[in-house]
């Protein structure tokens, strides 16, 4: 029995959000209201309690146990499903294909995606653990750990060197300059990467992305539904939305090589075949993936389709994903200079991929895209989300 799918059942009418960075003045609470009340804004909403039907929103630490009830209680839509999502780095657009199905499946006629995440007030050795398991003795190993062995596995298969790795937050920062809503906005040059402290070897400082605090919001509803509203002209048609989770243990698996993330390479199959794309390279105009480090981003190309197998160091070095060049990766800067508030990373890719769609970004801007991807990779390259945008046809 075939799926049905959601490609062009669902638009996005509205987006929100605010700088991310420092907010040491506001809580997670107060940097949801402020993202979702910059989104209705945009989309036109004028009265929330009637015109929203359902809520979702993604979180990695906070609200645990209370579920929907801080969306119900800080942004006032009593009496409707809200729901609290949680997916490790996916929960953003975890939270926004749960809106998505929602619309599409009729059970709401417009529903808010939104996600948060307040983590500077913690400091990295502040934040709640994970549970160990999955083995009796074996701890699971840290964040840096885990990517400095992709790491090395990858310049070991590909050849890579650490320069090439490097170039990544080269083109990153240099692209967050002229990004008004991202941390850091801040150039850097080779040099500087390559001699930066080592967190876990071979990454150093600049091949990290740094934790931050951000929420970002997206007004969903129909197509028809959206011709009523603010963007009646330019809203933006989800093409595909899809999410893949893997097992949260990998390197137990004899066959695990680390030098590709099974659950993006599986994620994308499913978008892609949603959309109806047979050539990433070509059809896909630009992108938002999940540069969590440095390496993260060269085998993120990879397992997207935008560079073959072992070849997209060299695709990176040769410009085609610089803002300027073929298939731009990280205009916005990416985790690099965002930073990476987990529950809101999700929601803000899907915010620059509409506002570039639109013409409307608030940094640098694709030339006449058609279509974006963003995707988002979490866990122990556990889950991966992959959402595909165009514009209105």
């Amino acid at each position: 029995m075939g799926r049905q799918g959601i490609r062009d059942r669902v638009a996005i009418m509205g987006v929100g959000y605010l700088k991310f960075g420092e907010s040491w003045e506001k809580n997670a609470e107060d940097l949801l209201m402020e993202a979702v009340y910059n989104a209705y804004d945009d989309a036109g909403i004028k009265d929330p309690q009637a015109e929203i039907d359902a809520g979702w929103v993604g979180i990695q630490y906070y609200f645990t146990g209370l579920s929907g009830s801080a969306l119900a209680d800080y942004i006032k839509l009593y009496g409707k499903p809200m729901t609290r999502v949680e997916n490790f780095c996916a929960s953003g657009m975890d939270a926004f294909r749960n809106a998505a199905n929602s619309v599409a499946a009729g059970t709401a006629d417009i529903a808010l995606a939104t996600g948060v995440e307040k983590l500077m007030d913690e400091g990295g050795s502040g934040l709640p653990g994970f549970r160990e398991f999955g083995h009796p003795v074996l701890p699971l190993p840290s964040a840096p750990a885990m990517f400095s062995m992709a790491a090395t596995r990858s310049f070991h298969k590909w050849g890579w060197t650490k320069e090439d790795i490097a170039r990544v937050a080269v083109k990153n920062h240099a692209n967050g300059v002229h990004h008004p809503m991202a941390h850091f906005r801040k150039a850097v040059d080779l040099d500087t990467v390559m001699k930066a402290p080592m967190i876990s070897d071979p990454l150093g400082r600049f091949d990290c992305c740094a934790m931050s605090d951000g929420a970002a919001a997206l007004i969903i509803t129909t197509p028809e539904i959206a011709e009523s509203y603010a963007h009646s002209n330019d809203y933006v048609v989800v093409k595909a939305n899809a999410l893949a989770v893997e097992t949260m243990t990998p390197w137990y698996k004899p066959s695990y090589t680390f030098t590709e993330f099974t659950s993006t390479v599986k994620a994308a199959e499913m978008a892609y075949k949603e959309a109806g794309i047979t050539n990433p390279k070509k059809e896909i105009s630009f992108a938002e993936v999940h540069d969590c480090f440095t390496i993260t981003e060269l085998i993120d190309c990879q397992d997207l389709g935008f560079s073959d197998p072992g070849k997209a160091a060299e695709d990176l070095k040769n410009g085609r994903f610089n803002a300027d060049g073929e298939q731009p990766v990280n205009i916005s800067g990416g985790l690099k200079c965002f930073g990476h508030p987990i529950g809101a990373t999700g929601c803000r890719m899907l915010v620059e991929l509409t506002k570039q769609l639109q013409g409307r970004a608030d940094g640098l801007q694709v030339k006449d895209p058609e279509l974006g991807l963003a995707h988002n990779l979490g866990g122990a390259f556990t889950a991966a989300a992959v959402t595909i945008l165009g514009k209105k046809e």
